[in-house]
């Protein structure tokens, strides 16, 4: 009987492994479509990697007189070489999208790869400024995106409130924007991970429980960036009732 289970139980996991398999395929071609609707350059960029470096390890090939050999192999490194190109051509309209929209700070943060730990909107205004905290190796970064001259007295008084529990612990504070001192949204995630490694993961847990008691001052911006075309007026009205 036990036999009879486990078999089931691995025919049901083989196929919802299938099943996410196909859904990423499916995924990942209409993302394809959509980039190739907006983005005239990517078929040429894609095939001439392919043509560029399949070239390059066939030259190779032809002067150690294994050209054929090396053919596949440049093949497949000229097929690696396109989907990269196809990643980062769509990250870049991605944040070219979001970019200067109310949300779009956090829904990078979110989007953070490596031991980052995100708390958005410990500070916001109504008209959606906010502060978010990141903590990791660096210790404390607070990340604001809003207006320029709303969110320097945001974030002076989240550094004063957050400095009282951490002690020697560094803090880091960043604007989104691209102004003097500004980090552009898409090199959020280079930024933070640039910054010296100060702490050690242990002690990262120990901040983190230190800070909740701090709470969030101010209400939950919308969850990713704003649709462009949104009516400020109207989630402004909803901040306030929150």
């Amino acid at each position: 009987m036990a036999g009879k289970l486990d078999k089931e139980a691995a025919k049901q996991a083989k196929k919802e492994k299938r099943a996410a398999s196909k859904a990423r395929r499916g995924q990942i071609f209409e993302a394809f479509k959509m980039q190739r609707r907006e983005d005239k350059a990517l078929i040429p960029w894609m095939v001439g990697a392919i043509l560029v470096v399949t070239g390059v390890v066939f030259g190779i090939g032809f002067l150690l007189d294994l050209q054929w050999v090396l053919l596949p192999i440049g093949i497949m490194l000229g097929v690696l070489a396109a989907v990269i190109i196809f990643g980062r051509r769509v990250q870049k309209t991605v944040y070219s999208k979001a970019d200067g929209q109310p949300g779009a700070a956090a829904w990078a943060l979110d989007n953070l790869r490596g031991r980052w730990r995100v708390t958005q909107t410990v500070a916001a205004t109504t008209q959606l400024d906010a502060v978010h905290r990141v903590l990791g190796g660096p210790g404390v970064v607070l990340v604001a995106e809003g207006a320029p001259h709303r969110v320097k007295g945001l974030l002076a008084q989240e550094k004063k409130r957050v400095s009282r529990l951490v002690g020697e612990t560094p803090i880091y504070d960043i604007v989104i924007g691209h102004g003097e001192n500004q980090i552009p949204l898409r090199r959020l995630q280079n930024y933070l991970m640039k910054l010296p490694r100060n702490l050690k993961p242990a002690q990262v847990d120990a901040l983190e429980a230190k800070l909740a008691a701090l709470g969030n001052r101010g209400a939950a911006l919308p969850k990713g960036p704003m649709p462009q075309g949104a009516k400020m007026r109207n989630v402004q009205r909803t901040i306030r009732r929150r």
